[in-house]
């Protein structure tokens, strides 16, 4: 399926010594960004949540927020570390020595300090398989979200296609009741000159005008390129990159078309191509 970049999932489960909660948030990127706001019982899983969810994403940015509730009475009986009460000690008396005029510490801020009250934690490893298997969870539903935004995104793009088909077939068979509009024009008017103009010069004007305004290969490259889209909206995977190079090919037919244009409908048509095919970049913008 095709993907959107955009989406959002929240996990919140139970586990041993405490309350895990994950949130996530994706929207569109040229690449894959990652932003994690981690507390700090969870720092050390932070390199496997990176690899995890770069492991399930391919592009967008990424903004996981984990947040963590220790069990209630995980603190009785806790006593401060004297080890790190020490060293706080001991820095606090460097820095009065070099800024006697700086402000001691209180006790609330030692008890804050990492390290000073030793909370009941988890074994490490039972830790890292409780929030990889939440984030897990969490991947899950943004997957889901991503795929419908991502199934809506593709029908609109599809109903743009249909509607450049139906732009390219309507101009196509314009072009040789041009070159017969061009060769009678010309005429009248040298009939109204009362000029006899030589047959053989005449027919080479009239094959340079045709040469002109061909534009079969373009045409025929615009189909292409609307057959290449639709086979990518339609068998889905990670597309964002490869629509957005097709687009910049189907605009450089679609300019080509309108710099060839002798006639309104030829105009018209480019012009209506160009319009088509900026709705969907605006679209292909959000796919993964």
């Amino acid at each position: 399926m095709i993907r959107s970049m955009t989406g959002f999932a929240s996990v919140q489960r139970d586990c041993s010594k405490g309350r895990l909660g994950i949130d996530i948030r994706s929207v569109n990127h040229r690449y894959l960004e990652q932003t994690l706001r981690l507390p700090d019982e969870l720092r050390a899983v932070e390199p496997a949540i990176r690899e995890a969810v770069s492991a399930r994403l391919n592009r967008g940015k990424v903004d996981l927020r984990a947040t963590w509730q220790p069990e209630a009475g995980a603190t009785t009986g806790v006593r401060p570390d004297r080890g790190t009460l020490d060293s706080l000690a001991a820095w606090q008396r460097d820095v009065l020595a070099v800024m006697p005029d700086a402000p001691q510490l209180r006790v609330a801020d030692v008890l804050r300090w990492p390290g000073v009250l030793d909370t009941a934690q988890p074994d490490a490893d039972t830790l890292r398989g409780e929030v990889l298997a939440a984030l897990a969870e969490a991947l899950d539903q943004l997957d889901a979200t991503r795929a419908r935004e991502g199934g809506r995104l593709a029908a609109l793009m599809l109903e743009r296609v249909a509607a450049m088909r139906a732009e390219v077939a309507a101009v196509e068979p314009l072009i040789p009741g041009l070159v017969v509009a061009y060769r009678e024009r010309l005429a009248a008017r040298l009939r109204e000159a009362a000029v006899d103009a030589d047959p053989a010069r005449l027919a080479q004007e009239f094959a340079l005008f045709a040469n002109r305004i061909d534009i079969d290969e373009e045409i025929g490259r615009l189909q292409t390129h609307l057959d290449e889209l639709e086979r990518l909206l339609t068998n889905g995977g990670t597309v964002g990159k490869r629509l957005d190079f097709l687009l910049q090919e189907l605009q450089r037919e679609a300019n080509t078309l309108g710099s060839k244009s002798v006639a309104v409908e030829t105009s018209r048509t480019s012009m209506a191509l160009k319009v088509l095919i900026e709705q969907v970049r605006e679209q292909a913008q959000n796919l993964e």
